[in-house]
């Protein structure tokens, strides 16, 4: 299937799944084209698949509704409750947050040697449309940044945010599902009070040089034997 195709199809699959968990949530298409600042029709259009959403609105939309990103991979549970409060001004936030993935963007294609018109024959675009992108004069549809992350050899997690609430709140919410999939006794031992200390020496030991760690290993086995 080809590139474009594969684009289009994606972009169906990703309004399926806004859609679900838009209704899931119970929040209205208003209250969702209001939250990223756009009409109530462009957000209809994500959701028929007619138009593609960006990844910095995706995660803004995201955030929103308060589910991870990965639902729009595989289908999870959502909340019920979604509050608007404490969100960045869209017409703020999404035009910044598009110029820091298209840097992002710029920065990979450079450091893998590649021009604009290699770029370009990813998507089968213009290299103009490529140079908008690196300079956030146009948002990257979701799926397009799929197709140019495998191209230049990164993951999508490359171009997400990190810095704004809007990524502290991802990161912690994907840090927590991670955190489930402990055992349960080693999510009893963290949760602890008591064994803060173990882990806080734990993390300490992680940073050391692996010299370092052996000269402590050695000289605990001196005093056992």
């Amino acid at each position: 299937m080809a590139d474009q195709e594969i684009s289009e199809l994606r972009n169906r699959i990703l309004g399926i799944m806004i859609r679900s968990a838009r209704d899931q949530s119970r929040a209205a298409r208003r209250e969702c084209a209001a939250v990223l600042g756009i009409s109530v029709s462009r957000f209809a259009s994500y959701e028929d698949g007619t138009r593609a959403i960006s990844l910095p609105e995706l995660e803004l939309l995201a955030r929103y509704l308060e589910v991870p990103l990965s639902v729009f991979r595989v289908t999870d549970s959502l909340n019920d409750d979604s509050l608007a409060s404490q969100l960045p001004n869209p017409e703020l936030f999404l035009p910044l947050r598009h110029r820091i993935v298209g840097a992002r963007l710029r920065q990979i294609r450079l450091d893998k040697s590649m021009t604009q018109a290699n770029v370009a024959d990813l998507l089968g675009c213009s290299s103009s449309t490529i140079s908008d992108y690196e300079y956030g004069n146009r948002a990257i549809p979701v799926a397009d940044l799929e197709i140019l992350s495998r191209g230049l050899d990164v993951t999508l997690e490359y171009f997400m945010d990190r810095d704004s609430d809007v990524g502290l709140w991802h990161k912690l919410h994907t840090e927590f599902e991670e955190f489930k999939t402990l055992s349960d006794e080693m999510r009893e031992f963290v949760l602890r009070p008591i064994n803060y200390s173990y882990l806080e020496l734990a993390r300490k030991l992680s940073q050391m040089p692996a010299g370092q760690l052996r000269a402590i290993a050695e000289g605990i086995l001196e005093i056992t034997y």
